[in-house]
């Protein structure tokens, strides 16, 4: 990826922050899947949650988790680690895929 742009996007999910790299080449965005997790659920183990459900929607025979791509971005720590991320596309199916009070709102966002 050239021209990458990390950002940090807090309005969808009540504050939490998502994590997001602009492909500037393919014009797409990718998130991070554990802060998206982590935004939906009360987990507070938002990676493990994460690695279940990827073992749940490959037994299910989901396409999703073949989508998942890792981009580096930056920890809390501010050290840069590889990240599972997903392009919006992924995200909003993602989304549909965990259970959250928080969906009825989010479902309501066009792309």
């Amino acid at each position: 990826m050239k021209d990458n742009k990390l950002e940090t996007i807090s309005n969808l999910f009540e504050g939490k922050e998502i994590r997001s790299i602009w492909d500037s080449e393919k014009e797409e965005y990718y998130f991070s899947v554990v802060d998206v997790i982590g935004a939906l659920t009360k987990s507070g183990r938002a990676r493990k949650y994460w690695n279940d459900l990827k073992v749940k929607l490959n037994q299910e025979g989901s396409q999703l988790s073949e989508k998942v791509g890792q981009l580096k971005m930056k920890s809390r720590d501010g050290k840069f680690y590889n990240t599972d991320t997903l392009d919006t596309k992924g995200i909003l199916r993602l989304i549909e895929s965990v259970p959250s009070p928080k969906l009825v709102n989010i479902r309501n966002i066009k792309v």
